[in-house]
Formats: structure tokens, C-alpha cells, sequence
């Protein structure tokens, strides 16, 4: 039986035309200067090469391209800086020494530039700040100019994400997280606590905007949306959700390999009414299933269907989770902590980075997938699907994780069709391209690579997860102190 399975695993990677992964040192280009990686060279799908284009950096997270094509990159807690890149496909390098364009400490992760590349934004734990900014010179013009503010202290999960849509000009959305593993606040919509937003930025005054009372709402109930996009054809807002640690259920430990990490869909901006767009996606009650066989109660739960943790009750239970908050529209590895999301120009798919895992005896993520779109919208697969990922550049031994990978944060498009990733762990820029020399941004990127087997959880039926909304204050709970006593045990663990 096992040579049988190692036939038919061998037949379907024939039968997609699909090589065995290999090193980004194998590749049929040869760049006249290179950059060793801080650590293993990367594993990467044939056909695609992964190389580093400048290192040094000072914990890199959020990164972009200026209108003279520099690329800007907040340094965590140091603030941000600006790299002059030369050279062509893969080959492309740091020009020169790093430049300092805005030194702040406080700056953490989101980035963003207006459309017309003069105004720069960017943001901290306790607000979203506004600069002016010249690319000719690499330099912000003004002083710091407070946008939104009131988004809490610096405590549990700090990363703001910064968004400004390209088809609705002038919304500039904004994701905060939550201030511990499973946060009370979150049950309470009027904190902002666990919420996507959208602010209009076009008629902004001297007063900043309110982060828990201004704006529109997209989603509330999401643990820590770090990753947000929008769909370049039809404007539909995505975010990929780093989801709850060491969660149990009727007293079992299942946090291995649940709840799963999760892809949401929140509607559009443009005023087209849509079922999920403001609602509650289940934090801190509901999470969404990996692996059901080794969740108690399971009857009826497959990939991607929301369930309760801790023992069910006659107010928060399954049937609750399904019909009363809105399911993911798909779902992944538990603790692969996904950071960032980039659609292709034509919507056919969609770029995930993720950190990897730290609440895991096996670690998992450490990786940068693709996932694919219909070009309307839509990914794929379905919501049930455990094979929605297909991973293109990963570590070549997880065993070594943390201490000794690359660990994917920052997205960013060049006007090349290269794609750009940041490693906060190894301060390092990786330029990711097809090996053929075509533009990784073009059409089917998917095609020829098998789904992310790494990431397989048992077989499930094929009926989709439940979509429903709520509204309510609280989360089916009798009260705030009755969840906060309940979980107790698990509200001050360590945070991604």
C-alpha cells in the first residue's frame, strides 16, 4: 500500500507537468554580484526563483514603491527607510548605502502612499500619521500629521495595517488587533478592538479621527487581521486573520493544529451591499476548523466551519458559531500567522506571506503561498478546501525554525512585475521571479504547481461552510466577567 500511494503521488506530479522544488541557487540565470542568504538558501517551486536583494536591515516589515521606484520599508521601531535598487529581473540589487527618510520609533509596520506618491503614511500602535513626502529626493517635507488616532496603548498584538483603496479613492483602511490572546474587549463592538475600518482621508481636518467611534466598519470579531487587501477587478476587501493560541475544548488541548488561520471577505467599498461586510466574524467565541478529528463534539464540522471553544453552552455553542457570525472564505494551517496579501494586477491570484508558527511543537508557515482567483472576485477553491495554498518560496528544513530561517512579512509589487518580501527574523529584501524570465505578475501564476501538501488536513465532505452575520454587543455570553473567568487560563499567552 505504501508504494502504491508513492505511484499515485508520483503520477499526479507528473501529470501537472511539476518538478521537485530546488534551491534558488540553481537557476539558469547568473547575476554578476549576488547576496548570500543569512541562512539556508530558500526551497523554491520549480519554475520561480527567490533571491536577496538587500540585507542589514533593522527588522523590516511593511514595504512599498515609491513613484522613482525606491523601495520604502518600515524598520520596526526604528522608523522608515528607503533603498535605491538597480539591475534587471532577478538580478536586481541595493544601490548605495539605506536612507533615512522618517526616523520614528514608534513606527512598527503599516505603510502606505497616496495615488500620486506625495503624501506618505504610516503608523504606530497608538495612531496613523500623514507626512508629505518627494520622491525625487527620498524625502518626507512636513512634520508628522496625525490621521487616526485613539487606537490603544502599545500592548498585545500592535501592528496597524494600513490599506488606501485604488478603487475608491480616498478610504484609507485601517486593522487593530487584539490587545491579548483572547481579548474581553473584542466582545464589545464600541472599543475597536479586533476591527477592520475605513476612513475618508479626502476631507481630513485638523482633528484626527477617533479609531473606536469614526469610520466605516468592515468587519468586527477578527483577531488579528494583519494581512489586507483589495481585489484589483471587482474591489472586494480580503484579510488574512492570525487566529487564537492553545485553544481548548470541553477540556481537551487541540491547539496543535487548531483553529485554523483564516482568509475573510468584508464586502466592498463602493456602497455595494453585501451580507458580510460589518460583521462579526466569531473572536473571541467562534474559530474556524483545521483538523476536526481530534475536536470533541464534531459531528457536522469540516474545514472551515466555525465552532465554540470551551464547553458548549445554551448560548454560546456550534449552532451559534454557524448561523450568528460570518465564516471565513477559506481557511489554513493553524499558527502559520499569514502578515500580508497581495493581489496580482488581472485578480487571478493572490500572494500570502507567512511568518510561522511559535505556539506549535512542529513548526509550520515560514513561507511565502499563492492562492488562486477566478478573476471576478473569487478564489477557487472552496471554503472547505485544505489545498487552497500553493507555496512557492519556503525554508528548506522547518526543524530549524525560528532561529535559523527567513520569516516572510512585507508584500510589495515593482512596476517590473517582480514581487518583493521582507524577513523581519533575518533583516533581509527577497526579490521573487519566474524563472523563465516572464513577469510573476501575469495571468495563472498557479499553473503547473501542486497545492501545498504540508498543509493537508484529513479529507472533509464538500459542503461549504456556514456565512451568516451578528450584531450583537456581546457574543452569546451572559456577560463580559462570565467569558473572562471561563478563559482565564489562556488570556495572557504570548503573542505572534
Amino acid at each position: 500500500m505504501p508504494a502504491f500511494k508513492s505511484l499515485l503521488v508520483l503520477s499526479y506530479a507528473l501529470a501537472l507537468g511539476v518538478r521537485a522544488q530546488t534551491s534558488a541557487t540553481a537557476s539558469a540565470t547568473a547575476c554578476s554580484s549576488t547576496i548570500a542568504p543569512k541562512n539556508a538558501a530558500p526551497s523554491v517551486a520549480s519554475g520561480w526563483r527567490a533571491d536577496v536583494v538587500a540585507n542589514g536591515l533593522r527588522s523590516p516589515r511593511g514595504i512599498l514603491f515609491d513613484e522613482e521606484g525606491a523601495l520604502l520599508v518600515v524598520e520596526q521601531e526604528h522608523g522608515i527607510s528607503r533603498l535605491t535598487l538597480t539591475g534587471d529581473g532577478p538580478c536586481v540589487r541595493q544601490d548605495g548605502d539605506t536612507q533615512v527618510v522618517i526616523d520614528d520609533t514608534s513606527l512598527n509596520h503599516g505603510i502606505e502612499l497616496s495615488e500620486d506618491g506625495n503624501t506618505l503614511y504610516a503608523s504606530s500602535p497608538a495612531g496613523v500619521y500623514a507626512w508629505d513626502y518627494d520622491a525625487s529626493t527620498g524625502k518626507n517635507s512636513s512634520g508628522p500629521r496625525e490621521v487616526v488616532g485613539n487606537m490603544g496603548d502599545a500592548d498585545g498584538h500592535v501592528t496597524r495595517t494600513l490599506l488606501l483603496s485604488r478603487k475608491v479613492p480616498g478610504l484609507l483602511l485601517v486593522s487593530r488587533g487584539s490587545m491579548s490572546n483572547l481579548d474581553t474587549a473584542a466582545l464589545d463592538i464600541s472599543t475597536g478592538v479586533s476591527t477592520i475600518k475605513a476612513f475618508n482621508i479626502s476631507n481630513v481636518t485638523d482633528s484626527a479621527y477617533s479609531y473606536p467611534e469614526d469610520g466605516m466598519l468592515l468587519g468586527w470579531g477578527l483577531r488579528n487581521s494583519v494581512g489586507v487587501a483589495e481585489d484589483p477587478i471587482t474591489g472586494g476587501i480580503y484579510s488574512v486573520e492570525n487566529s487564537v493560541d492553545q485553544l481548548q475544548r470541553e477540556g481537551t488541548d487541540i491547539h496543535q493544529d487548531n483553529p485554523g488561520e483564516e482568509m475573510n471577505f468584508h464586502g466592498y467599498l463602493n456602497g455595494t451591499q453585501t451580507e458580510q461586510q460589518g460583521g462579526n466574524y466569531g473572536y473571541p467565541s467562534c474559530f474556524a476548523a483545521w483538523d476536526t478529528g481530534v475536536i470533541p463534539s464534531n459531528d457536522g464540522l469540516e474545514v472551515g466551519t466555525q465552532f465554540a471553544i470551551g464547553d458548549q453552552n445554551a448560548t454560546v455553542n456550534d449552532t451559534f458559531c454557524q448561523q450568528d457570525r460570518v465564516g471565513p472564505r477559506l481557511t489554513f494551517s493553524a499558527h502559520m500567522a499569514p502578515l500580508d496579501m497581495k493581489f496580482n494586477s488581472n485578480g487571478t491570484a493572490a500572494w500570502v506571506s507567512f511568518h510561522g508558527s511559535w505556539d506549535r511543537d512542529d513548526p509550520i508557515g515560514y513561507k511565502l503561498s499563492v492562492i488562486a482567483f477566478d478573476g471576478n472576485g473569487s478564489p477557487t477553491e472552496p471554503s472547505n478546501s485544505n489545498t487552497s495554498t500553493i507555496d512557492v518560496v519556503s525554508n528548506p528544513d522547518l526543524s530549524q525554525c525560528p532561529d535559523s530561517c527567513f520569516r516572510p512579512v512585507g508584500l510589495a509589487w515593482d512596476s517590473q512585475g517582480r514581487l518583493f518580501m521582507s524577513s523581519d527574523a533575518t533583516g533581509e529584501i527577497y526579490v521573487v521571479v519566474r524563472d523563465d524570465g516572464g513577469s510573476a505578475n501575469d495571468a495563472n501564476p498557479t499553473s503547473g504547481l501542486p497545492p501545498s501538501q504540508t498543509d493537508a488536513a484529513p479529507s472533509q465532505s464538500s459542503t461549504g461552510a456556514a456565512v451568516a452575520v451578528g450584531g450583537e454587543m456581546l457574543l452569546g455570553w451572559k456577560s463580559v466577567g462570565e467569558f473572562a473567568v471561563a478563559w482565564a487560563g489562556i488570556m495572557a499567552l504570548p503573542l505572534v
